[in-house]
């Protein structure tokens, strides 16, 4: 299948949101249509181009040609100008349409009669609506949210139920508590432009002495799915099972053992090895690089215990596994725009604990966060990795129409990563949600969730 050629799309545009990669224009000479064609065969147009949101041209076209004119003065950003518009009356094709809203109480959507799917197979699904409508309500109280369960007077909890409820949901008779696992990611990222972190064997070292398992059970309840790769494991199409795993099975003694082992063959020495002259793990001191000068000080980055109380503890597990193993180290935590800031604009760091919250099914962000030209300032790469060899499997995948092949490429791409572990993987959340079986059927359970489009178009009383 390619689309090299055939006209995609015909609407008036302004010229600053006209750059979509991988397209090029042709306008008519009343300047009142543009045609877009691709310049080539591109996997990404049906992820990337073809997901791009389409707005109402009378609503929107007078606001585009006052952010235009803002960019032609150079006084304003036109995207910012864009974002700031309020939307008061949405209007969408999908299967709902906006009712009313009143802010801070509700906002309530009714079926949209002209919903291009409604009856038809997709999927496996027979779409609707077969509601006349839902409404959101916005409930600030966990407590008040989830007696509304109970009670009745809500159908569904959506995202973001805590642990300790789960168990009391679970056992009510009418109420179905639904667990998946999320499309993102948390991670460590080192900086890999400077020592020690420019070295894969310490690396590597490192990747063996943090404690996956650990993580998942002693900081995030069980509350996850450890992470062997970049791409979530529930994305199943694109996740290669067959990923190197550092440490699997191994105890923390043997972990440390295997990564003390590793430093050593790679010229590291130490005052006091993590494992003595009698065989014992003991905590190392004096580490030295393989020219005898010792190690600095090093410090790993999370944002703080009231933002986020889990990634700060493994900031603090970290230091202390390292530790072990007498490289020296402290955790900083800062607040998230500074960390942002020093990670991914100044490059000032050594090394972090981050996430994702919301990956994209398709995998194209594997490219983006390693391919060396995304190492720039304000760019994706914020390890600065650099592997021409990636690079040109990366952008392979970019190209690929055939998606057997391209996975193919994608997998290639993930154990080239884990091989040379720029980032660390530690876990996918999970996400739980609460919907009473009593008055709806139809929930479609996925990755991320329930409250899905599949879900809002296939519920349906009982």
């Amino acid at each position: 299948m390619a689309f090299t050629g055939h006209v995609i799309q015909t609407f008036r545009v302004p010229r600053f949101v006209s750059n979509w990669e991988f397209i090029k224009k042709i306008e008519t000479p009343d300047k009142r249509t543009v045609r877009f064609f691709l310049k080539e065969p591109k996997a990404l147009f049906l992820s990337r181009t073809l997901t791009t949101p389409i707005v109402q041209k009378k609503r929107w076209e007078p606001i585009c040609a006052r952010a235009e004119k803002e960019a032609h003065l150079n006084t304003r950003k036109p995207l910012a100008l864009l974002l700031e518009e309020k939307v008061v009356e949405p209007v969408g094709p999908g299967p709902f349409v906006f009712n009313n809203w009143e802010k801070g109480s509700h906002l309530l959507v009714k079926k949209n009669p002209y919903f291009f799917g409604h009856g038809k197979n997709i999927s496996g699904f027979k779409l609707g609506p077969h509601v006349d409508g839902m409404q959101f309500r916005f409930i600030d109280n966990t407590d008040a949210a989830v007696l509304s369960l109970f009670t009745g007077s809500i159908d569904m909890y959506w995202w973001g139920l805590q642990e300790n409820y789960i168990h009391d949901l679970d056992s009510h008779k009418n109420i179905t508590v639904f667990t998946n696992q999320k499309s993102a990611l948390y991670y460590m990222g080192f900086n890999v432009r400077k020592k020690p972190f420019n070295d894969l064997y310490f690396r590597k070292a490192i990747a063996l002495s943090v404690d996956k398992p650990f993580i998942i059970k002693r900081i995030v309840q069980g509350y996850a799915v450890l992470s062997n790769s970049i791409i979530p494991s529930g994305n199943t199409f694109w996740y290669d099972p067959n990923v190197l795993k550092y440490g699997e099975g191994l105890s923390r003694e043997q972990r440390i053992r295997k990564a003390y082992k590793l430093l050593r063959e790679s010229g590291y020495t130490w005052e006091l090895p993590p494992v003595n002259d009698e065989g014992k793990v003991v905590k190392g001191q004096g580490i030295r690089y393989p020219d005898g000068t010792p190690m600095e000080t090093l410090t790993i980055l999370t944002p703080p215990a009231s933002y986020d109380p889990k990634r700060a503890m493994v900031g603090n597990m970290v230091q202390q596994w390292l530790e072990m193993l007498g490289i020296p180290m402290v955790k900083k935590s800062l607040s998230l725009g500074y960390l942002l800031k020093k990670v991914k604009v100044q490059h000032d760091f050594d090394c972090f604990v981050l996430g994702y919250g919301n990956l994209s099914l398709d995998p194209d962000y594997l490219r983006n966060f390693f391919i060396s030209r995304n190492n720039k300032p304000g760019g994706w790469n914020t390890s600065g990795y650099s592997n021409p060899r990636f690079d040109e499997i990366a952008d392979a995948s970019a190209d690929a129409l055939d998606v057997n092949k391209r996975r193919q490429l994608i997998w290639q791409m993930q154990n080239i990563i884990m091989d040379h572990v720029p980032w660390i993987p530690l876990y996918s959340p999970k996400v739980a949600e609460g919907a009473r079986q009593n008055r709806f059927t139809g929930w479609v359970s996925m990755l991320g969730g329930i409250g899905n489009r599949w879900s809002f178009c296939c519920i349906s009383p009982r």
